[in-house]
C-alpha cells in the first residue's frame, strides 16, 4: 500500500464513508490566503517545481536550517534545482512534522507521484513535475480548477490599487476573487520613519491629507470604500493582542500629532492610537456586512540576525504567550455596545488559548447570524493534526461545532490545497472515533449534514457566497 492512500487517516469505516461520499465532493472556500493576486490574474505558468512549491515557503525553510541547511539553499541565491535537493535531504528527517504528510499529499495530489521524497528520487521527481507543469492544467488557472476552488480571497494592504483584482474580474475565471483589508501598517509607531512613510503613501492612495487623525479616518474610510466597491468583504488583521485602551478623540489626535512628528509614543499610548483605529475598523466592517479576522498572539521577528538579512514572512517567528481574553473580550464589547459588532473570526496562535477563545465567541452570538462570532481553525503553527482536533474539541464541548466555517489554507502556495483535504478527514475520521466509542449515534445522514456544512455549506452561507 501506498503512504498516501484512499484511507489515509481514516481508522474507521464509517469516517471512510464520510470522506469519500460526503466531504471529499465538496468545493474549496479558502477565505483566507496569501495568494499573489498578480498569478491568478496572468494564470502564472510555474517554470519548474522550485516556483510552485518552495519559492515562498517558510515553513519549509524553518525545518531546512533546523536540519543544516545553509541560508543560500533557502531564501539565497543558489540555482532552484540545489535548492529542491537540499528539501529533497531534508524531508526524511520531518518525519512525525506535519510537513512529512503535506508534502506527500501535495506530490500525489498534483503530480500522481506515489515515491517517497529523499535526495535518490529527488532526480527523477524533479523531471516528471517539472514536464507536468508545462501543461496548462498546472497553470494557476488549472489548479483552481481542478481543486474545485470556488473562492479565494487574498490579503491586501489598504494602499493597493487592486488592478490584479480587477482583471481577474473582468475575465472568465469560475474561482471567484476577492481582497481582503488588512491595515497592520497603520498600527506599526515603532519604526517612526517607516510608520510615516506608510502614512504618506495612504494619503496618496486615498488622495487625502493625513496631517491630522480627523484626516487619516477620512482616509481610511475611503480605502475601505474602494476595497466593498472592488469586492472586498473581509478584513484581517495580524496582532500580539487585541488592542482595548479607549481613550477620547481629542487624546487620540494628540496621540496621532505625536507620532506624525517622530516622538516616541508610550505602550499606553500606542495602545490607544490603535484601539481607536481597530474600533473604526470594526465600525465600518459592520456597517458593509463584511467579516472580520482576528489573528492573535504570534510573536514575529525573532532573530534580529536573520530579519535584518531576510526581512518578514520567512520563518523566524514563533508562538507568543500574551494574555488574551479580557483585552479581547473588551474590544468586542465595546463594538458590541453600539450595535456594530461585525461577523467575526478570532484565530489564536497558542493552544492555552483554545478555551478562552472558543468560550468568548459565545458571549457575543445575537441570534441574528447562526455562528456570527467563529473560533477559527488551527491557524500557523497549529494547523497541524493536534492544532486542528484541539481545535475542533474545544469548540465542540463549549459551542456548536455544527455551525463552524472549516478551514482555509493561510498559504503563499498554489500546492496547498490539499490542506482542505487533510483537515476533512481529520473531521471525518473524529467523528467517525466519536461513533466508534458510543459518543454520537450511528446516524450517517445526520452526520453527513454536518461534514458538508463544515466543509463547504457553512462557508457559503456565512460570507454569503455565491458560485
Amino acid at each position: 500500500m501506498t503512504f498516501i492512500h484512499d484511507d489515509f487517516l481514516l481508522k474507521t469505516e464509517l469516517a471512510c464513508r464520510l470522506y469519500h461520499e460526503v466531504a471529499v465532493v465538496q468545493p474549496i472556500i479558502d477565505y483566507h490566503c496569501h495568494l499573489p493576486p498578480s498569478d491568478i490574474a496572468a494564470n502564472r505558468q510555474f517554470n519548474n517545481l522550485f516556483e510552485i512549491w518552495l519559492e515562498g515557503d517558510h515553513y519549509k525553510w524553518r525545518a531546512m536550517r533546523a536540519n543544516g541547511v545553509d541560508e543560500l539553499y533557502c531564501t539565497g541565491e543558489a540555482d532552484p534545482y540545489d535548492k529542491f535537493l537540499a528539501w529533497a535531504r531534508t524531508v526524511p528527517h520531518t518525519l512525525r512534522n506535519p510537513l512529512y504528510h503535506w508534502t506527500h499529499l501535495e506530490l500525489k495530489r498534483y503530480f500522481g507521484i506515489d515515491e517517497l521524497l529523499n535526495e535518490d528520487t529527488a532526480p527523477a521527481i524533479w523531471e516528471s513535475v517539472n514536464r507536468r507543469l508545462a501543461e496548462p492544467d498546472r497553470y494557476v488557472h488549472g489548479i483552481l480548477a481542478d481543486f474545485h476552488v470556488e473562492y479565494v480571497c487574498t490579503t491586501d494592504d489598504p494602499i493597493d490599487d487592486l488592478a490584479s483584482h480587477r482583471a481577474i474580474a473582468a475575465g472568465d475565471l469560475a474561482t471567484r476573487v476577492s481582497p481582503a483589508f488588512r491595515p497592520d501598517k497603520l498600527l506599526k509607531t515603532e519604526d517612526k520613519a517607516a510608520f510615516n512613510a506608510y502614512l504618506d503613501a495612504f494619503a496618496a492612495a486615498a488622495d487625502t491629507d493625513v496631517s491630522t487623525y480627523a484626516g487619516l479616518e477620512d482616509a481610511i474610510r475611503k480605502r475601505h470604500a474602494y476595497f466593498h466597491d472592488n469586492g472586498c468583504r473581509l478584513s484581517d488583521h495580524g496582532l500580539n493582542v487585541t488592542p482595548a485602551t479607549f481613550a477620547t478623540a481629542r487624546d487620540v489626535a494628540g496621540i496621532y500629532d505625536k507620532a506624525r512628528a517622530g516622538t516616541p509614543l508610550t505602550a499606553e499610548e500606542q495602545d490607544a492610537y490603535s484601539t481607536s483605529i481597530m474600533l473604526l475598523s470594526g465600525r465600518l466592517d459592520a456597517e458593509k456586512g463584511w467579516v472580520k479576522q482576528l489573528h492573535l498572539g504570534a510573536m514575529r521577528n525573532n532573530s534580529a540576525r536573520l530579519f535584518n538579512l531576510l526581512g518578514p514572512d520567512t520563518g523566524l517567528d514563533s508562538m507568543g504567550d500574551w494574555p488574551q481574553a479580557e483585552r479581547l473580550s473588551r474590544y468586542l464589547d465595546r463594538l458590541d455596545q453600539d450595535n456594530l459588532l461585525p461577523k467575526t473570526i478570532i484565530y489564536n496562535n497558542n493552544p492555552v488559548d483554545n478555551y478562552p477563545f472558543a468560550t468568548m465567541i459565545g458571549n457575543f452570538q445575537d441570534g441574528s447570524v447562526a455562528g456570527k462570532v467563529q473560533f477559527g481553525s488551527g491557524w500557523w503553527f497549529l494547523d497541524q493534526r493536534d492544532g486542528m482536533t484541539m481545535q475542533l474539541n474545544a469548540l465542540s464541548n463549549t459551542g456548536l461545532l455544527s455551525r463552524f466555517v472549516g478551514m482555509l489554507t493561510d498559504s503563499r502556495s498554489f500546492m496547498s490545497y490539499p490542506r482542505h483535504e487533510y483537515f476533512r478527514r481529520l473531521l471525518c475520521d473524529l467523528l467517525g472515533d466519536d461513533v466508534e466509542r458510543g459518543e454520537i449515534p450511528d446516524a450517517f445522514d445526520l452526520l453527513a449534514g454536518m461534514v458538508r456544512d463544515i466543509c463547504h455549506d457553512n462557508a457559503a452561507r456565512y460570507f454569503e457566497f455565491q458560485p
